[in-house]
């Protein structure tokens, strides 16, 4: 590998021929950091409490994004990846976490978990990430694009359903700023989600 595990230029995800090549090429070896992304803040979320417990399911997402390794998206969409540096976990598990704690955070619902933490269900929180990327089409920025459904579980129901987006530019091509970027776009889809959701429910 030629790229530094802080940088990756445009010229470089041209080269790397899409999502193959960086990512066997960097196949044997440990990533060398492991980034998260933020819950979102919500303390001055306004609106009413609602007594439900709430679901986030699993996220969906295509194969290029349901992984550990940070996208990097060019025009077609073209993916490739930034070398020696990973998520904390697979990319849906990542956003299904932090999902939850930003729900959790507003204090507003009886209870919000994930399947398998005993709730008792009134709703589910439904998601398919279709962008969550360092896009370097044009500005580079981090794109964050996420459909979401509120379902009522008990009669299976869509009540409501959504497409959230948000981009932030990222000033740069190296990992730490898209990563910045990234977050600063989630924060925001999270934080409109997590308002959305307990208009809903």
């Amino acid at each position: 590998m030629t790229k530094t595990n802080t940088d990756i230029s445009r010229r470089g995800v041209l080269g790397a021929l899409g999502l193959g090549v960086l990512v066997s090429g960097c196949a044997s070896k440990a990533p060398s950091a492991f980034y998260s992304i933020e819950a979102a803040d919500v303390s001055g979320l306004s609106g009413r409490s609602s007594r439900v417990q709430v679901l986030v399911a699993q996220p969906r997402a295509l194969k290029a994004l349901d992984t550990t390794y940070i996208a990097v998206v060019d025009k077609g969409p073209i993916y490739s990846y930034f070398p020696n540096s990973a998520w904390a976990d697979t990319l849906p598990n990542v956003v299904q976490m932090k999902l939850v704690q930003t729900l959790q955070n507003t204090g507003r619902l009886r209870g919000v978990g994930m399947p398998g933490d005993g709730l008792l269900i009134d709703y589910q929180l439904q998601t398919d990430i279709r962008a969550f990327q360092l896009q370097v089409e044009g500005a580079n920025r981090g794109v964050v694009e996420i459909a979401a459904r509120v379902v009522n579980d008990r009669n299976g129901r869509t009540v409501a359903n959504k497409v959230f987006r948000a981009e932030t530019p990222s000033g740069s091509t190296s990992v730490d700023k898209a990563v910045e970027a990234m977050n600063a776009s989630a924060d925001r889809v999270f934080a409109e989600m997590a308002a959305w959701t307990i208009r809903n429910v």
